[in-house]
């Protein structure tokens, strides 16, 4: 009989099986690849590896591309597969039998897998009806727990809202423990508080190529923080965990960032037009959104979702039991064409005598 880890079998586990969409705007990923000329230069890129060499060089030019950037030093920039890396690295350093993680809820679901796989208890912290963070409580449900870790996602998944960079400096001023930032979603938001890790010992900041750079599929995370800070959590890497493919590939693009730019700025402007136009269907609640999707609430939320489905659209329903979730369905933003069918789709089923 073999022997597995105790309670393996109760590991909550995320579903990352994704089914091939016409319009696929489930998942808060890019709908659009690299810009042509980015991608020729990837591709003229990796023609040049050497692929017999273990993947040093390329390591360390993105990680030098980051600190220059962000006007910090090298020893301050970690590098990962995907953000998610890095925030599964960080649980795993502060985490630990008797250890506390606090993180807002609904957020990230992973925050809960990954205290639970760093044997430490995750302690959720409600957010409001309309899914503020009350900072203040919030604060205090840190220090009465004694956490030894606490996360905030900011923009926030699912949910679209954002702290102010003020309101994240109180946050790591007011506390002793660690203080994880999540940036998955911050170049839709604009403002970001990665300056301020010069100033507090205890903020990491996480940030992904997979949302912005439309990167998903390749894996490139990285985090800043102060050098003594990431000099332990690289330890809980393994040697090369970072394939010679993804990060030649996001150094070009890292280095190219700037053809980004009107995407970035096509996507804000689309999340703008349709949140406003969803406001004028009747019996549909929009949430304030700084990130590339909308989260939007109505009473035949598992109807609509099964609807669009038919017409092989794909967007996200949460199962009732996702606290504060129910009859929620979130939207990514794609192209104009593409938003334009999804929204003209869910008009004609709400209004439209379906």
């Amino acid at each position: 009989m073999l022997n597995y880890r105790n309670e393996l079998d109760k590991m909550p586990s995320y579903d990352g099986v994704e089914k091939s969409y016409r319009i696929k705007v489930n998942a808060n990923e890019s709908t659009m690849n690299l810009p042509p000329l980015v991608e020729e230069r990837v591709i003229n890129r990796l023609a040049l590896l050497a692929f017999n060499r273990y993947p040093n060089e390329e390591y360390y030019s993105l990680v030098e591309q980051i600190a220059k950037n962000f006007s910090v030093d090298t020893s301050q920039v970690l590098l990962g597969s995907g953000s998610s890396e890095i925030i599964e690295k960080v649980f795993h350093a502060f985490g630990g039998a008797g250890h506390k993680v606090v993180y807002p809820q609904p957020s990230f679901s992973m925050y809960k897998i990954y205290a639970k796989a760093a044997d430490a208890e995750g302690v959720p912290f409600n957010l409001d009806e309309k899914f503020n963070l009350n900072v203040d409580e919030f604060i205090k449900k840190i220090r009465e727990v004694n956490a030894s870790l606490a996360v905030v996602c900011n923009p926030n998944n699912p949910t679209g809202n954002a702290l102010t960079p003020a309101q994240i400096e109180k946050i790591a001023a007011s506390i002793e423990c660690a203080f994880l930032l999540d940036e998955a979603y911050v170049e839709f938001y604009g403002r970001s508080a990665v300056n301020l890790v010069k100033n507090y010992s205890n903020l990491i900041v996480a940030r992904t190529f997979s949302k912005a750079y439309g990167m998903a599929g390749a894996r490139v995370g990285y985090m800043i923080a102060q050098p003594e800070v990431t000099r332990m959590i690289n330890r809980t890497f393994m040697p090369y965990h970072m394939n010679v493919l993804t990060l030649a590939a996001a150094d070009i693009v890292y280095q190219m960032r700037d053809e980004f730019v009107p995407r970035l700025q096509m996507i804000i402007a689309e999340r703008k037009r349709m949140s406003e136009r969803l406001k004028k269907i009747r019996d549909v609640e929009v949430f304030p959104s700084e990130a590339n999707f909308i989260l939007i609430r109505l009473a035949r939320a598992e109807e609509l979702k099964n609807y669009l489905e038919s017409l092989d659209i794909g967007i996200r329903y949460f199962s009732p039991n996702a606290f504060g979730l129910k009859n929620c369905l979130r939207i990514s933003i794609g192209t104009r064409i593409e938003n334009d069918e999804v929204f003209s789709a869910i008009k004609y089923f709400l209004e439209g005598g379906q």
